[in-house]
C-alpha cells in the first residue's frame, strides 16, 4: 500500500481514508492486521524481574512528573507508563502504527490528522482513554510549565478538536509531512492526574497513564520498581505482542560509576550498557564472566550516528568569530585519542546526519545550490564547497610537518586573522585580553578525555579550564546557557524535522531551557529548517536537510566527537533470554526492557 502518508497529499491529492498507521515516505513494512513485529517473540513468557541500573546522570529523582522543567524524574518512567496514539517499530524508520488509536486519517491538503481511539484503551485507574484526555495532554504539554522543546516541536499545530468521545482531530497551520507522526507520538495522560493543580505543582502524584507498567515500591536514593499491570489493556494488541514481559523492572541507583561496575560483577543487577571504551576493554571481567553467567554483547545497529559534540556557546564574546571556533577544532587530536584512550572502538562524527540519506557529501547538488544561492553572505562560504569533514592528524598534507603540527599552524593563522596574537606565551587580543575558556562537566572523570585537547590548546596560548559540578548545577547552568563549552550527545534521526528549530532556531536561542545550547541565531538557518519541514517531495526534503548539514557543520558551533556502531551491553545470561532477531534501530537497554524475558520465571503466565 502506498503510504497514506506519501507526503499526505503533497505529492498528489488522494481522497482521505483511514489507515492502520502512517509513514513519511513510501510503503509501510507491516500491513493492516499484522500479527506482531518481526523482532519479538510472541510466545515469550510473562513473569520474573529485570534488574537494571540507572544511568549516572539520572541517578537521583525528586518527582514523578517527567514533563515539567524543574527536577528529575526516575529513569524509564515515560517509556513504561505512557502510551501514545501511534508507536514506531524497531525495524523501520519514519513510520508509526496505531496504539491508542485504531486508525488515522490525514486530510488530502495535509492540514489535519484525525485519530479514532480504541474502545478498549484504558488508563491505570480503569477509566477509558477519551478524546478529551488527548486534548488535555496536548494543551498541558504546550502550556507554561513544560519544556520549551514541546512548544517548538509543535509550533505548526494550530489546535486540537474533540470530534466525539473517541475521535480527536489535530489541525495544522501548514502542510508538514512529519506532524501526524509528531502528534501521534505525544504521551497521553488522564485529566485526573493532578486535577485542580497547576501542572508544575504535580510533582509526586503517580502518573495516571495507560502504559504497561505502574510505579511499585520505591526506596528514595536507592531504587524504584515498576510493576507490570496485569490488566494492561493492550497486552494482546499486535504492536504490543511479545513486549513488556517482566512482572517487575527494578532500577537501582548508584552515584558512582565504579560502584555500578562492581555491583554488576557481584550479580546485583542483570544488564548494563557501557559507554566507556576503557571500562569495556579492561574492566568488564571477573569470575561471573568466566563462568558464563555474565556475558559481554556487542550488538550491531543501523541507527543514525547522532552528533555528539563539543558545544561552543556563541553567546560568549570569545566564541562569536567562526575563525576562532574553527581554530579550536583544529586542536582536537581525535586519532591520537582513539588510538591511545578508546582502543580504536569509535568512529569520528562528521556532521548532523551521519548514517542517513540526509548526510551531505561532496559538492552541493543542483537542488542544494538552488536553496543556498539566495543565502550567499548569510551562510559560511565554505558551505558551497566540499561537505565538512573533521581535520585529521593521521593523514597530514605535509608529512615533514606532521598532522597535528600542521593543524595547529593553520589554527594560529585563523586566530591571527581574528585579531589574536601570542604575547609571552598567552594568546591575547588587541585589548590585551587573555583567551581563557571554561569546559563545564557534571563528571570529574570527564577531565581525562578533555585533557589532551587542553594540552594542544596551550600550544596556541589558549587556556581551557575544566570545571566539574554536580549534575543539578550542571543542568541549571545549561538551562540558563551559563557555560562556554560542554559536551552533548545529540541523538540522530533519519527524518529530521521541526525539532531542529529547537536545536538551531533563532527563537530557541533566546528561550531558556531550549535545545539551542550553541546559541545559533540566523535567519538563513531558520529558513532552511522551514524549507526542510515544509518540503513537498522527498527530493526537496533531502536537499534541505543536506543544506542544513553543510551550514551547521561549516559554522563550527559543534566540534564533532565520536560514536560507536554497536551497543555494548553486559547481561546475565542465566536470568535473561532475548529474541533471535536483533532489530536494526534499537537503542541500548530499551530493547531489553521491551522485548527480552526472564529465563524460567517463577509463576510464568
Amino acid at each position: 500500500m502506498r503510504a497514506l502518508l506519501v507526503a499526505f497529499g503533497l505529492l498528489f491529492s488522494p481522497p482521505a481514508w483511514a489507515a492502520h498507521g502512517y509513514a513519511l515516505w513510501g510503503d509501510m513494512k507491516y500491513p493492516p492486521g499484522f500479527a506482531h513485529f518481526d523482532y519479538v517473540n510472541p510466545a515469550a513468557p510473562k513473569g520474573g524481574e529485570l534488574r537494571l541500573v540507572s544511568n549516572l546522570r539520572l541517578s537521583t529523582f525528586d518527582k514523578y512528573n517527567p514533563f515539567t522543567i524543574r527536577g528529575g524524574a526516575p529513569a524509564y518512567l515515560s517509556q513504561l507508563m505512557f502510551d501514545t496514539l501511534l508507536t514506531g517499530s524497531l525495524d523501520e524508520e519514519g513510520a508509526g502504527y496505531g496504539l491508542l488509536a485504531e486508525d488515522v486519517t490525514v486530510a488530502p491538503d495535509g492540514l489535519s490528522a484525525t485519530f479514532r481511539l480504541r474502545r478498549e484503551a484504558r488508563f491505570h485507574n480503569g477509566d477509558a482513554v477519551l478524546a478529551a484526555d488527548v486534548k488535555h495532554s496536548y494543551d498541558t504539554l504546550v502550556g507554561p510549565h513544560t519544556s520549551p522543546a514541546y512548544k517548538t516541536m509543535l509550533i505548526d499545530v494550530d489546535g486540537v478538536d474533540v470530534v466525539d468521545e473517541r475521535t480527536v482531530r489535530y489541525r495544522f497551520k501548514r502542510a508538514n509531512r512529519e506532524l501526524p507522526l509528531t502528534v501521534g507520538g505525544l504521551p497521553v495522560f488522564s485529566r485526573q492526574w493532578g486535577e485542580g493543580k497547576p501542572f508544575n505543582e504535580v510533582v509526586m502524584e503517580p502518573p495516571i497513564g495507560s502504559g504497561p507498567y505502574k510505579i511499585g515500591p520505591v526506596k528514595f536514593g536507592k531504587d524504584i520498581t515498576y510493576v507490570r499491570d496485569p490488566d494492561y489493556w493492550a497486552r494482546e494488541l499486535n504492536v504490543r505482542r511479545g513486549t513488556a514481559n517482566f512482572d517487575r523492572i527494578l532500577v537501582k541507583i548508584y552515584r558512582d560509576n565504579t560502584a555500578r561496575l562492581e555491583a554488576l560483577k557481584a550479580g546485583e543487577f542483570d544488564l548494563m550498557a557501557f559507554y566507556s571504551a576503557g571500562d569495556w576493554a579492561r574492566r568488564v571481567n571477573g569470575k561471573r564472566f568466566d563462568a558464563g553467567e555474565l556475558v559481554k554483547g556487542e550488538f550491531q545497529h543501523k541507527l543514525p550516528t547522532g552528533f555528539q559534540s563539543y558545544v561552543l556557546n556563541t553567546r560568549r564574546p570569545l566564541l562569536q568569530d567562526v575563525r576562532v571556533r574553527e581554530a579550536l577544532g583544529l586542536a582536537v587530536d581525535y586519532e591520537w585519542m582513539n588510538r591511545q584512550m578508546f582502543y580504536n572502538s569509535y568512529t569520528r562524527v562528521s556532521g548532523l546526519f551521519g548514517n542517513t540519506s540526509c548526510a551531505a557529501s561532496g559538492l552541493p547538488s543542483a537542488e542544494e545550490l538552488a536553496l543556498m544561492d539566495p543565502l550567499r553572505g548569510q551562510i559560511p562560504a565554505a558551505a558551497f564547497g566540499i561537505a565538512y569533514t573533521p581535520p585529521r592528524t593521521d593523514q597530514p598534507q605535509d608529512p615533514a610537518v606532521g598532522g597535528l603540527r600542521e593543524n595547529l599552524r593553520r589554527a594560529q593563522q585563523l586566530l591571527a586573522e581574528a585579531g589574536w596574537t601570542v604575547q609571552s606565551g598567552t594568546l591575547r587580543n588587541a585589548q590585551g585580553q587573555a583567551f581563557v575558556l571554561e569546559y563545564l562537566d557534571s563528571n570529574e572523570g570527564g577531565a581525562r578525555v578533555v585533557t589532551p585537547w587542553m594540552r594542544n590548546l596551550e600550544k596556541l596560548g589558549i587556556t581551557l579550564r575544566f570545571r566539574p559540578v554536580d549534575f543539578a548545577l550542571y543542568q541549571q547552568r545549561l538551562q540558563k546557557f551559563d557555560f562556554d563549552i560542554t559536551t552533548i550527545a545529540y541523538a540522530g534521526t533519519a527524518n529530521p524535522g521541526q525539532e531542529y528549530a529547537d536545536l538551531f532556531g533563532s527563537q530557541a536561542a533566546d528561550t531558556e531551557d531550549s535545545g539551542n545550547l550553541a546559541g545559533v541565531k540566523s535567519a538563513a538557518v531558520d529558513s532552511i529548517i522551514s524549507l526542510m519541514v515544509s518540503a513537498k517531495t522527498e527530493a526537496q526534503y533531502r536537499a534541505a536537510c543536506r543544506t542544513l548539514d553543510r551550514v551547521i557543520s561549516h559554522s563550527h558551533v559543534l566540534l564533532p566527537q565520536w560514536f560507536a556502531g554497536t551497543h555494548r551491553m553486559a547481561y546475565n545470561a542465566w536470568r535473561l533470554e532475548r529474541p533471535k532477531v536483533t532489530p536494526p534501530y534499537f537503542r541500548g537497554e530499551t530493547w531489553a526492557i521491551d522485548t527480552w524475558w526472564a529465563r524460567n520465571p517463577p509463576g510464568t503466565r
